[in-house]
């Protein structure tokens, strides 16, 4: 007889003001399957898995648990049928431990007794215990006493995922679980899904990354403008098919770009060093040269002090020691637009917050940067004509997506949010581009244009500085590639004599000049 599926969706519809995000949408997860999950930024993806973990309810279809119709209405009630999901941003108090976290609002307590009231104590000891047993039944080797703020990013994933088997998930939900990885707990992680899937674990994955598709799905469905367009098998599909799925046009997944011709240092960096929020040193004595006509990649991941170099030569955050150059001027104490006016553009990681005033519209938002200058302001007057040509003229040339150049930019994708950064930035005279993470949680088109973009502002001269924890995108695009590992630049190399293995190992922190004095440092003047 054979089984009925783990999960089943059946004709699943929800429609917001405006947007029908589900249309009719089936999807089938098998018993002990890696079902990935792929599509365009506001293909719907979210809006389904939101469904299926309670934090929406459809308006129309069906859901199915082991061939049983079933009600979600919370999150509580999805995990009741054995339904667990890992969010791409990890929900775990740093300053407690793996066991506290992973027992929290489930803790178990010792007997009480009836006649004295006594609540009972929390029983740590069955929680570490149990905890110990299922990290050794599915390899995910953690500690249940250690601080979650000591672990690496990978093992705080595997306290998560943890969290889910300790609550009795049958079916794993896991979003972008891959983001803030380096190749190396990737791997780690695919070999965890593929134990969990072999114990009957069922696993639906979120991805934008085609490659772990092929590494680690049993089966593939692709989804755009709400529908699900096909599903396929890794055996049946190739990276081209199931992007061209997604996007409903031909995409070019790798850029081919010619050799760079570096010319005189843009941005020099000597001995630069920057402090975090809490005063301690998260940038520690960088030295680094950004050459016009050359993109200059740093790789790492999240939280060894990208975010805090970026800051700091932005204008956004102080500098503590050393210095830093902008062609032959030397910045000191200056705000983010003096830094602009020096022709620096800016790609923040976080566009949201950095990079956009969300109320504010499509054409104001593309003047943000030179809306006081001419042709934009007259004096105090504001050239109203002026910006509205210029935001038709960028809209066309970026292909921003957009009712109008008067909708508000937060009601825009993510990956339109983006472009109109790029068109704003790369609009006006710049000699030094710093693109920090520019394709977090964008769809394959849209990275491909940005990438394109990149490497156009690279040919015309200007100096690009490229910080990323993609790996894949630091590999293609760079002509140099530093390393960063705990605020220190632990090495730099030619990208083309650059592994996948090696970048990933000096990401880990093994290797590099600054940790291995066998190696040689590469010249980075």
């Amino acid at each position: 007889m054979t089984k009925p599926p783990a999960l089943e969706a059946r004709g699943i519809t929800k429609a917001f003001p405006g947007v029908l995000a589900n249309d009719h949408v089936d999807l089938r997860l098998a018993q002990g399957e890696i079902h990935a999950l792929l599509g365009e930024n506001g293909a719907g993806k979210t809006t389904l898995m939101n469904i299926l973990y309670g934090l929406y309810q459809q308006d129309e279809g069906q859901v199915f648990i082991g061939g049983q119709e079933v009600d979600i209405h919370s999150p509580n009630e999805a995990i009741a049928h054995g339904i667990g999901m890992v969010h791409q941003h990890f929900m775990l108090i740093p300053v407690m431990t793996v066991a506290e976290n992973i027992m929290l609002g489930v803790e178990p307590r010792t007997a009480r007794s009836r006649w004295l009231g006594f609540i009972g104590q929390l029983d740590y000891r069955r929680v570490e215990s149990r905890v110990r047993e299922l990290s050794s039944q599915h390899s995910l080797e953690v500690d249940p006493t250690a601080l979650v703020q000591t672990l690496s990013v990978g093992a705080q994933q595997r306290v998560e995922i943890m969290k889910a088997l300790y609550r009795q998930a049958r079916i794993l939900i896991l979003d972008e679980p891959t983001a803030v990885l380096t190749p190396q707990e990737s791997e780690e992680l695919f070999q965890i899904m593929r134990s969990l899937a072999e114990r009957g674990t069922s696993i639906i994955f979120i991805t934008h990354k085609l490659k772990e598709v092929f590494a680690v799905a049993d089966r593939i469905t692709v989804m755009r403008n709400g529908q699900v367009v096909g599903s396929t098998t890794p055996e049946q599909a190739t990276e081209q098919q199931l992007a061209s799925m997604m996007v409903g046009r031909e995409v070019l997944l790798r850029l081919s770009k010619a050799p760079a011709h570096p010319k005189e240092a843009v941005l020099s960096l000597e001995n630069l060093s920057v402090n975090d929020d809490r005063g301690q040193k998260a940038v520690r004595e960088v030295t680094l040269r950004v050459r016009a006509g050359e993109i200059l990649g740093i790789a790492g991941v999240q939280g060894n002090g990208q975010t805090e170099l970026v800051e700091a030569l932005t204008g956004l955050r102080p500098i503590a020691l050393g210095q830093v150059r902008i062609g032959e001027k030397t910045l000191k104490e200056t705000s983010p637009r003096q830094i602009m006016e020096q022709g620096v553009g800016h790609i923040p990681e976080d566009r949201q917050k950095r990079g956009l005033v969300l109320r504010y519209s499509v054409e104001d938002n593309l003047v943000l940067c030179t809306y006081y200058q001419r042709p934009f302001a007259k004096g105090l007057i504001i050239q109203h004509e002026a910006i509205e040509e210029n935001a038709r003229r960028l809209i066309e040339e970026f292909d921003i997506r957009t009712p109008s150049a008067r909708t508000p930019a937060g009601t825009l994708s993510g990956g339109n949010q983006q472009k109109v950064i790029v068109a704003r930035e790369l609009s006006r005279p710049i000699k030094l581009l710093i693109a920090a993470q520019p394709t977090r949680g964008l769809d394959v088109g849209s990275i491909e244009f940005l990438h394109r973009r990149l490497i156009e502002q690279r040919d015309a001269g200007y100096a690009v500085l490229l910080v990323s924890a993609e790996l894949d995108e630091i590999l293609a695009l760079s002509d140099r590639i530093a390393v960063m590992y705990k605020g220190e630049i632990i090495d730099t190399l030619p990208a083309e004599q650059a592994t996948r293995e090696e970048i990933g190992l000096l990401m880990a922190g093994v290797g590099g000049h600054k940790t291995s004095p066998a190696r040689q440092p590469v010249e980075v003047n």
